[in-house]
């Protein structure tokens, strides 16, 4: 299948490695020449330098044949025409646009049969309900929902003090008291699919699947005392900021936002007349302490620099700020970032890229596709949720007698309203979703293609 992304940025690049990692024929688009000439050293793509918005850029990188673009670039407009002007040289084309501007929102669904639009992505819109749900829930450094909502995978890291720290996996029930799962344990920087006689230990970061009325068990038996978040202060005056400052003012909770550029400050007083907006360079100590960090119930980073985000981070830590929560836009360097305390990480790069392939790879397969896709374990697995149809193999037979290939581990089985987290006499019929976690190379389209040939 032929894909085409404009824009050679931080998504552009993410979803340029996986997808050409999946075997999909790749044309990349940019104006810059240098960034071009890097990626397409990097990766088996072929490159177009120019404005992806003009027809004779488009015509280059081969947009008649094409089955999907992708618009990434760093401005809404040029992703709107390159969309638009795409479509009418290709009316089968299917179109994704990054849309970032909160003005557009509105706008795009009222015109919604104006632009040719297959889907819209907000990076920042998807990271600030991200954040929002940590927030309400602090003792998990991640959740991923499934089965519409119903089911989460979590991720904990293990402490010298955890009920869990030198258990093997076998007395997992009899710790936490509630059914859940362990799909995955990441120690050291790389991931491992572990079995009953896995020994945690102190630094684990785990990875439980539990039905989402099961956490709040799963957290009081684990001894991790949580409690509402009233107070949060947000570092950072973005659209990211933005959009949870006014998601969290509709949730009643207290928000003092901290910016550097008086502007800005100006811009988001009269856009958030409940939010506290202090002008301000949030990397001082002094700041901070002065507007009250030490009485917050959380601290979410979201300046535009990593290491900034990472040295407040660890300010907030240090402080004893219940819930620390930093926002990265490189998560490459994973297991560095692994042994810092800087809480809660969030990308709004990953949350849009996993939107992103979840409908190239429905695309591909127009049955049978997976509803959900989530990256977990720094990009080391994959847990995805598939329905169960009349086409699906091994319906109504114990997992236990099942081929699986290795790496593979089903981890929820949906039965209507019940979930049940699988045992070897477990089964599933039409109509239940399935929820898988693979940590192979082999990237799985279909349910069908978790079995042995």
């Amino acid at each position: 299948m032929k894909i085409i992304i404009a824009g050679d940025g931080k998504v552009g690049s993410m979803l340029t490695r996986q997808l050409s990692a999946e075997g999909y024929d790749i044309t990349l688009i940019d104006a810059n020449p240098k960034v071009l000439e890097t990626t397409e050293e990097m990766y088996d793509i072929m490159a177009v330098q120019g404005n992806c918005a003009t027809m004779e850029v488009l015509e280059q990188a081969g947009v008649r044949n094409a089955r999907l673009l992708i618009a990434a670039t760093s401005a809404d407009e040029i992703n709107l025409l390159c969309c638009l002007t795409a479509h009418s040289m290709n009316k089968r084309l299917h179109t994704v646009a990054r849309i970032r501007n909160p003005e557009y929102t509105d706008q795009i669904i009222k015109m919604r049969e104006v632009f040719p639009l297959s889907m819209t992505i907000n990076p920042e819109k998807q990271a600030a309900i991200e954040i929002e749900r940590l927030l309400k829930y602090p003792g998990f450094l991640k959740r991923d929902t499934f089965a519409k909502g119903r089911v989460e995978i979590v991720e904990l890291r293990v402490d010298v003090d955890s009920p869990l720290c030198n258990h093997t996996l076998a007395d997992l029930d009899s710790v936490v008291k509630c059914k859940v799962l362990i799909c995955a344990v990441l120690r050291d920087g790389s991931a491992v699919a572990p079995d009953g006689n896995y020994t945690l230990l102190a630094g684990d970061r785990i990875f439980v699947t539990a039905p989402t009325d099961t956490l709040e068990t799963l957290l009081k038996n684990l001894n991790i005392i949580t409690h509402k978040v009233r107070r949060v202060m947000v570092c950072g005056g973005g659209r990211l900021s933005y959009y949870l400052a006014k998601q969290l003012e509709r949730s009643g909770i207290s928000v003092r936002l901290i910016e550097q550029d008086y502007d800005r400050c100006v811009q988001l007083a009269n856009l958030l007349p409940g939010v506290t907006v202090i002008h301000g360079d949030a990397s001082d100590e002094r700041l901070l302490e002065s507007e009250g960090m030490d009485d917050c119930d959380a601290l979410v980073t979201m300046t535009g620099l990593d290491e900034l985000n990472m040295v407040i981070s660890l300010q907030g830590t240090i402080q004893h700020v219940p819930q620390v929560i930093t926002k990265l836009g490189r998560v490459d360097n994973s297991h560095i970032l692994d042994r810092l305390p800087i809480g809660s990480t969030i990308s709004p790069k990953q949350l849009c890229c996993n939107t992103i392939v979840r409908y190239v790879r429905a695309l591909r397969n127009q049955t049978g596709a997976a509803q959900t896709v989530h990256t977990i374990a720094d990009g080391h697995a994959e847990a995805l949720e598939f329905q169960v149809d009349e086409d699906t193999r091994h319906i109504g037979e114990p997992l236990k007698k099942l081929h699986i290939k290795k790496n593979i581990l089903v981890v929820c089985i949906t039965h209507g309203g019940n979930q049940e987290i699988p045992g070897g006499d477990s089964f599933y019929e039409i109509g239940d979703t399935v929820i898988i976690v693979t940590s192979g190379d082999v990237v799985i389209y279909q349910l069908n293609d978790i079995f042995e040939a």
